[in-house]
């Protein structure tokens, strides 16, 4: 059981590189998840998928042997719906997989070869689908009179996949705020708003938070910078040359497999 004030204590946990990774669950990984259960902690996965919309995701969890409820699951794509309805802008070029479009009901989506205005042009990661005829082509929407916002589906550098490390939306973002001399909103990690969000639908404070993750940067710092204990795992797109900087994790393991017992050790009582 846990320890008197103990149950404060709310998890952000990230999924590909943490719980799975290439398709496949990380060993011990769903014995940790149900111990968190059982022990009654409060948790969301905060993920930075763009390639497919949250229903896709549950699906995908429960094929690998974990479900979850849709209010446990938080996505730029949900994220980047809500704020296009919070600031009324309704016309959005989406340069996102065509199944996470639909995650974004809530605006109407203007094809990409269309010469119509729009409000916003939104990126997420297209992976290989990326070329320069279809970069230029958010390149031109951005420099339209009145000019749309940029918002960013994430701030992610690069993950690792079957192949190895590969690049992911940022450099792609980058390159348009460049081009077209603007700043994204970025409504993934590692955006302050998004850690917020996240502990807005916990209920809880960035004290009381930890966020478990494998990227030192996008995870663990961006965190930390928000008040929130920053846990690293050395699995996924860790390398071991990630802690010769001058980032420093609250705790270091060496899985998610690892998190029961170091939460008994280190918070219990």
């Amino acid at each position: 059981m846990l320890a008197s004030g103990e149950a404060r204590n709310a998890l952000l946990i990230d999924l590909d590189g943490v719980i799975y990774q290439s398709g496949h669950l990380i060993a011990g990984a769903t014995d940790a998840l149900d111990w968190i259960k059982k022990q009654h902690i409060p948790q969301l996965f905060v993920t930075n998928t763009t390639s497919r919309p949250r229903a896709a995701l549950l699906k995908k969890f429960e094929t690998m042997g974990f479900s979850v409820s849709p209010d446990e699951v938080m996505t730029p794509a949900i994220a980047a719906a809500q704020w296009l309805a919070d600031h009324r802008l309704q016309k959005a070029a989406l340069f996102v997989p065509p199944a996470t479009a639909q995650d974004f009901n809530r605006v109407e989506a203007i094809a990409l070869d269309s010469d119509a205005a729009v409000d916003a042009v939104v990126i997420g990661d297209l992976g290989e689908a990326w070329d320069f005829a279809l970069l230029n082509r958010a390149f031109q929407m951005l420099m339209r009179e009145p000019r749309p916002r940029l918002i960013a589906l994430g701030m992610t550098r690069y993950w690792r996949g079957k192949n190895g490390l590969q690049l992911d939306v940022a450099p792609f973002v980058k390159a348009l705020e460049h081009a077209a001399s603007c700043e994204a909103v970025v409504v993934g990690k590692p955006a302050p708003a998004f850690f917020e969000a996240a502990l807005e639908m916990l209920g809880t404070s960035a004290d009381r938070a930890l966020m478990i993750g494998d990227d030192i940067a996008g995870d663990v710092d961006a965190a930390q910078r928000c008040g929130i204990r920053g846990i690293q795992v050395k699995t996924g797109k860790f390398r071991d040359a990630d802690l010769d900087g001058s980032i420093k994790p609250f705790a270091l393991l060496d899985s998610f497999a690892d998190l029961p017992a170091w939460w008994r050790q280190t918070l219990s009582g």
